[in-house]
């Protein structure tokens, strides 16, 4: 795929960036180079390879069991850094009404 003026003057507005005329060339180029390296994964067979798509078994990703803990010396000393706190806890300020 060839990145054109039209589709480089998209992304510059789509990213809100600007990119100064003088690297426009270089930018298209490397652009170029980019989406041709990603278009030869259209060339894969999965089926034939076998390839698995993500590490998930039957849709079930293999976690830890979460088993909540707490230090009180950490919470403490933590804290104990803080200007506001209240039962063990970080006092902030109402953001949402």
């Amino acid at each position: 795929m060839l990145i054109d003026d039209k589709l480089l003057n998209s992304l510059e507005k789509l990213s809100a960036l600007k990119i100064n005329d003088n690297k426009k060339d270089t930018i298209k180029k490397q652009l170029s180079e980019i989406v041709s390296f990603v278009e030869i994964l259209n060339d894969l067979d999965f089926e034939k390879n076998n390839i698995t798509l993500n590490s998930t078994k039957n849709g079930v990703t293999p976690l830890r069991e979460d088993i909540p803990s707490q230090n009180k010396e950490v919470v403490e000393i933590i804290l104990k850094n803080t200007p506001y706190k209240e039962n063990h806890s970080f006092v902030v300020p109402k953001i949402i009404e």
